[in-house]
């Protein structure tokens, strides 16, 4: 038999060196973020996301007045995520009909796509977008607040009460609660221009302190701020009543209508008393504050209806036989009082979102 030539060998030997290191080269893993995350890398966390910690259920953010109508916000949330988002309000009547039905659809995507507020505006709906992610904003400091508060009452929660509106402008304030007791309070609206600038510098500021100082709504007015100190109370009222149940202590919850423990043998009994957010009609504003006690509604009434002229005698008519149903009902599926539509279909409405908000 012939022998290889010592040549030939030493040229095959570096052939398959070559081959070899480029079949290496070749399998190197890709460092791009695309090629990572098919590779089964998870991609960093966005900033400003839907509160996670096992949220679930419709949380409803308050009513975002702007120049063309009310938006409202309402998520359905499972673990913690942004399932799905739905203006439960939004202007309507002439050109806006158009624009809302071009621009919600689309900032509902955006919001589920997002999983935050940070979302951009739809061009020729400036309004509508502005009032869209201020209620979403409202809606995921209430998620937040109540992930919160199933993690431990040590945790910070920030909620936000509903708007009330006064003689001189709307007022909404915004508290800080943490193991329990207010930590912060801050007017994040207050009446404006003219006089009212004066006021609002003179009189929110004691307001402010006087929030954490009582630890809850029971605080007196400021003199020569009446009208503004009744609406701050209102809605700092709204803010403790916000509270998840147990999230908080006696002083911060219980003191200021949030809500309370008893305790029974083998387990605790939670009442909780929710506020619903303002539901505006054609002759006024119905705003609905319920108490849940074991999963069912014990009481209903309603903390704002329609008022002056035949207004009082159709409230006075309606407003206890919708408070009976609801109690009898347990849901916010009561029928209308007859002659009292428009005043029962904003109480249905309110009495929904303060379901929402209670988890019901």
């Amino acid at each position: 038999m012939r022998k290889s030539h010592p040549v030939r060998r030493a040229v095959l030997a570096g052939a398959a060196t070559v081959s070899g290191i480029v079949l290496l080269l070749s399998l190197k893993p890709a460092s791009d973020p695309g090629s990572a995350q098919a590779a089964g890398q998870a991609p960093p966390a966005a900033a400003g996301q839907a509160p996670q910690g096992g949220v679930n259920g419709a949380v409803t953010g308050d009513a975002a007045q702007t120049q063309y109508g009310a938006v409202q916000v309402r998520l359905t949330m499972s673990n913690g995520k942004i399932t799905q988002a739905e203006a439960v309000q939004a202007p309507k009547g002439g050109r806006s009909d158009q624009i809302t039905a071009n621009s919600v659809p689309r900032l509902n995507q955006a919001v589920v796509a997002a999983q935050s507020a940070d979302i951009d505006a739809v061009s020729g709906a400036t309004y509508t977008s502005a009032g869209y992610k201020k209620s979403l904003q409202s809606a995921l400091d209430k998620a937040k607040a109540s992930a919160g508060g199933a993690q431990g009452s040590g945790n910070a929660q920030t909620l936000t009460g509903d708007v009330a509106q006064t003689q001189y402008g709307p007022v909404q304030v915004r508290i800080t609660v943490a193991g329990g007791k207010i930590t912060k309070a801050e007017a994040v609206q207050a009446p404006k221009g003219g006089r009212s600038d004066q006021i609002t510098a003179n009189s929110v500021p004691r307001l402010n302190q006087a929030a954490v100082a009582a630890g809850n709504a029971q605080i007196d007015a400021v003199s020569g701020a009446t009208y503004t100190s009744a609406g701050y109370k209102k809605s700092l009222q709204s803010a403790l009543d916000k509270a998840p149940a147990g999230g908080g202590s006696s002083q911060a919850a219980g003191s200021g209508g949030g809500s309370s423990q008893a305790a029974g043998s083998g387990g605790q009994a939670q009442t909780q008393t929710v506020t619903g957010s303002v539901a505006q009609t054609q002759y006024g504003p119905v705003q609905v504050r319920i108490t849940v006690a074991g999963g069912k509604i014990t009481k209903a009434e309603a903390v704002q209806a329609p008022k002056g002229g035949r207004s009082d005698q159709i409230t006075a008519n309606s407003v206890p036989r919708l408070n009976q149903a609801a109690v009898a009902a347990g849901n916010a599926q009561i029928d209308a009082v007859s002659g009292a539509t428009y005043t029962s279909a904003g109480y249905k409405k309110s009495l929904q979102s303060a379901l929402d908000q209670a988890g019901g």
